[in-house]
């Protein structure tokens, strides 16, 4: 897989003092103390996806507080997870659950961490606002054009032969250039789309199970040979700029880019061909909707005022209006997202 590198940071100096009264509702609100004397710093890192959400928090809390200062940026989920598990950030955004293996990293540093849920995002699979065929596709389409067999396929046409072999409903393809430009490993996005198309956690095909690469290796994961980058905006680039791309972003970043990207109707195996809206998303009939969440490690919110004093912000009805700022879902209900902040539940 080419490597993404790494997305510009998104550094918010904010200077806070606040006192927090955090209710169990979704209109809880914040009481905050403006030029107190609380001092210190909140390291945040993670999920490009969840970045935008963190840096509107981040500077709502700058413009009510003089004193703390915080840094957020978006390397990718993976990479983000590696600074939180040695220690080095105080949060840790994140685009899906911590996986396994991270959680041995954290519990061998020593960490816990404090999961809380904070939105919801629809995974958007993009083209070009010129590409006149695709509208619709549904899993077995994006197997037949991303899945590990896909390999080598310079043209969409090149999967016609596949997408006949496994029912795709869509094909046969445009003799036209397949460019694809998507998220690397390291992002949880990546992530995403390798549960959503090859695991078939939305409920299309179970590629995982029933299709083989050789006879004896199962089919795992997405196609390596594409474009790369951990820059949301770098990956809109490379799907305005062709015709007949191809990728796939969170559902904010083709929000704000509709005049240049096009985001393609998704279907689950034999189920309608649904658009990504605030919608569809937050009912799930658009079957790549995903959760969002930020991992707080307990002994900075315990031992940091300025850590657990973000959070409650966060977590306030003020804080967690930035969900829908950033163009993406809030919660139907944030109590138990509260009840967990406020039991400083871990695990």
């Amino acid at each position: 897989m080419i490597r993404k590198t790494g997305r510009l940071s998104a550094i918010v100096l904010v200077i806070a003092l606040v006192a927090v009264a955090c209710g169990d509702d979704d209109t809880a609100t914040t009481t905050t103390a403006a030029g107190g004397s609380l001092t210190g710093s909140v390291a945040i890192s993670g999920s490009s996806t969840v970045e935008p959400i963190s840096a509107r928090v981040a500077e709502a809390f700058m413009a009510i507080n003089p004193g703390v200062a915080i840094s957020v940026d978006g390397p990718g989920t993976g990479d983000g997870f590696k600074l939180f598990c040695a220690g080095t950030t105080d949060i840790s955004d994140a685009s899906r659950r911590i996986k396994d293996s991270e959680k041995e990293l954290c519990a061998a540093a020593g960490v816990d961490w404090i999961e809380l849920y904070i939105g919801i995002d629809g995974l958007s699979v993009i083209t070009s606002v010129n590409n006149d065929f695709a509208t619709c596709l549904n899993t077995a389409d994006l197997y037949a054009l991303l899945g590990d067999e896909s390999l080598g396929f310079d043209k969409w046409s090149d999967a016609n032969a596949l997408a006949a072999e496994i029912g795709a409903p869509h094909a046969p393809y445009p003799d036209e250039n397949l460019d694809i430009t998507a998220p690397g490993e390291e992002s949880g996005t990546f992530d995403s789309f390798v549960e959503f198309l090859i695991k078939g956690a939305a409920g299309g095909e179970n590629y995982t199970a029933t299709r083989t690469l050789d006879g004896t290796t199962p089919v795992a994961t997405v196609r390596p040979d594409y474009t790369a980058s951990a820059n949301d905006n770098v990956i809109i680039e490379g799907i305005s700029g062709s015709d007949f791309s191809l990728g796939w972003v969170g559902y904010a970043f083709y929000a704000e880019n509709q005049d240049r990207v096009k985001a393609l109707q998704i279907s689950a195996g034999d189920g309608p061909c649904v658009a990504p809206t605030p919608e569809t998303i937050a009912d799930g009939s658009y079957t790549f909707s995903r959760s969002l969440f930020i991992y707080v490690n307990a002994a900075s919110a315990a031992d940091k005022p300025e850590v657990a004093a973000f959070v409650d912000y966060y977590l306030s009805g003020e804080g967690i209006a930035n969900v829908a700022a950033a163009d993406y879902i809030p919660v139907s209900d944030y109590a138990p997202t509260r009840a967990a902040w406020s039991a400083r539940t871990t695990g």
